[in-house]
């Protein structure tokens, strides 16, 4: 079962920038399409942004102009680079591998972000 690891999450206020990062444990990393998720207390798991194999990228309304997804393959490793953020932005982040936005492995620990003043 593939297992993936979710870091950088942290306390920023409003108008920051934090930069998350995933690290998935498959050889196959690079013919997935990944993904990034959050969910804010109280709501369900929303789909944030996502990278094809070949680089093709998509963001949700709420983020896009201000997130972006890249993807390093050599160390089969996702980020998610977040400027401008809101308190709106506030949800434990989590990544994974998907196919029309269906999450395919199971979830990790996640990585909370905050943003507070």
């Amino acid at each position: 079962q593939v297992q993936d690891v979710e870091s950088g999450g942290g306390l920023v206020q409003p108008g920051g920038s934090l930069r998350l990062s995933c690290a998935a444990s498959t050889s196959l990393f690079s013919i997935y399409t990944m993904a990034w998720y959050r969910q804010a207390p109280g709501k369900e798991r929303e789909l944030v942004a996502t990278i094809a194999s070949g680089g093709m990228t998509n963001y949700a309304g709420s983020v896009a102009g201000r997130f972006t997804i890249s993807r390093d393959n050599a160390k089969n490793t996702v980020f998610l680079h977040m400027n401008r953020l809101k308190p709106a932005d506030t949800a434990v982040y989590y990544c994974n591998a998907a196919r029309s936005g269906i999450p395919l492995w199971d979830w990790g620990q996640g990585t909370q972000v905050t943003v507070s003043s």
